[in-house]
């Protein structure tokens, strides 16, 4: 017993890192070990209850167009999905101080008993109010476990944050790949009450898990303000700026909600557009691990640069001109997960890069506020675009919006480096 004790302690003070915070103060981080990589497990599987729910709103919302809500417009129906995915993101503005006051278990616990009620409710919902009612609470109730699982992992990782916070992202891709699947199939036999019932319990499991698995490790900020306005007037110890471009989020919660809408439109099949989902996920797992890997050694400021403008290439020379083709259609729904599920990963890792750790929960739920509005409006504002100027104009809108997130992104590498540019800076 005493040798396994040894050589936990040995594995940790090999792994161990010591780094300045930008308020000048010493802390260490274990990068390692049994203890962090569980709760770097149980973070992915609350993150693929919240996330992976945000994934498979293009399947929910295709099913109400041709059966509850059938009387509605595409772009009706988008703002059910999307005022889950806003207050999930623009509640972090008050979970992220929250969490750095009191920590996550609580919080957590919480929120993972609300959201699996609601989860439950929806299978019984019939009228749009009904739908929106029900999904406003579960957007409310999973940013109280969205927002810790992502904000704990700073407590034990900072050198190797990319690669921890890619791992912990890469299990909402999970989510995105099996509940569309299991959504489908259970549509099919046991209709829309059972099938969302068999997700609760589903999701049930697996934030028990996630509950039992997450720990912090620091202490507690005692007297940290949860007001709003306390969380905006934050400001970088060194100047830096505290508002990143979060902007592309719009990009990837309008694709996830309506790239089955999208499939139709082109005259292709309802179970295309759940697979093209399936398939975006699939790619968007594999982006959110090998980007969280990369940034680590290649810098996260400059990775996500890269991932922005190489997604916007994909989105105008595939995606506008060859969309309509089956064959193209699938290999660029992977590139597209890649590139989005890379951006959604590395947004909390660059995050953490310019502040304090024991502020990590307010600046990450910040900066989640700002992206909240975009994704209020992005399905709405895209399936009306769909609808009436057609799918090439929608493309064209997601497209410049990335591209315009891309821009704003190297203005924010700039800043991160005094306003002095260098092409080879770590950044």
């Amino acid at each position: 017993m005493s040798n396994d004790g040894r050589e936990h302690d040995s594995e940790l003070s090999t792994l161990a890192t010591t780094n300045v915070e930008p308020n000048g103060t010493a802390m260490e981080y274990p990068e390692g070990g049994t203890t962090a990589w569980v709760v770097v497990a149980g973070a992915s599987m609350m993150l693929a209850c919240t996330f992976g729910m945000m994934s498979t709103v293009g399947v929910l919302q295709s099913f109400w167009e041709t059966h509850q809500l059938k009387a509605y417009t595409s772009s009706t129906i988008g703002w059910i999905p999307s005022i889950f995915i806003f207050l999930n993101l623009v509640l972090g503005l008050q979970v992220g101080p929250m969490f750095d006051r009191y920590g996550p278990r609580w919080i957590m616990l919480i929120g993972s008993v609300c959201y699996t009620i609601c989860i439950f409710l929806l299978g019984s919902c019939e009228k749009y109010y009904q739908f929106m009612i029900c999904l406003a609470l579960g957007g409310a109730s999973s940013a109280l476990v969205s927002t810790p699982a992502m904000a704990i992992l700073s407590h034990w990782f900072c050198r190797r944050r990319g690669t921890a916070t890619g791992i912990a992202m890469a299990g909402s891709s999970f989510g995105g790949i099996t509940f569309p699947l299991i959504l489908r199939k259970t549509l099919e036999k046991v209709g829309w009450g059972w099938a969302l019932r068999i997700l609760g319990l589903i999701f049930f499991v697996l934030l028990v898990i996630g509950n039992i698995c997450v720990r912090s490790r620091l202490p507690m900020k005692p007297g940290g303000r949860l007001l709003i306005c306390a969380a905006l007037r934050i400001q970088g110890s060194s100047g830096r700026p505290s508002g990143l471009s979060v902007i592309s989020e719009i990009v990837l919660f309008a694709s996830l909600g309506l790239i089955p809408t999208y499939a139709i439109s082109q005259g292709f099949g309802p179970e295309t557009g759940v697979y093209l989902l399936v398939v975006l996920n699939a790619g968007s797992a594999f982006g959110r691990w090998l980007s969280g890997t990369a940034s680590d050694y290649c810098g996260r400021f400059n990775t996500m640069t890269v991932m922005m403008a190489i997604t916007t290439c994909f989105i105008f020379v595939l995606w506008y001109p060859f969309g309509r083709f089956i064959g193209v259609l699938y290999p660029f729904a992977f590139l597209l997960g890649f590139g989005t599920g890379s951006i959604l990963s590395l947004t909390p890792v660059c995050v953490g890069q310019i502040c304090g750790t024991e502020e990590f929960g307010q600046w990450f739920g910040t900066c989640y506020f700002v992206a909240s509005f975009g994704t209020l409006i992005g399905i709405p504002i895209g399936g009306q675009l769909l609808e009436v100027a057609g799918p090439s104009r929608l493309i064209a809108f997601l497209g410049g919006i990335l591209g315009l997130a891309c821009t704003s992104f190297v203005v924010a590498r700039w800043a991160c480096l005094e306003y002095h540019w260098s092409w080879q800076a770590k950044v």
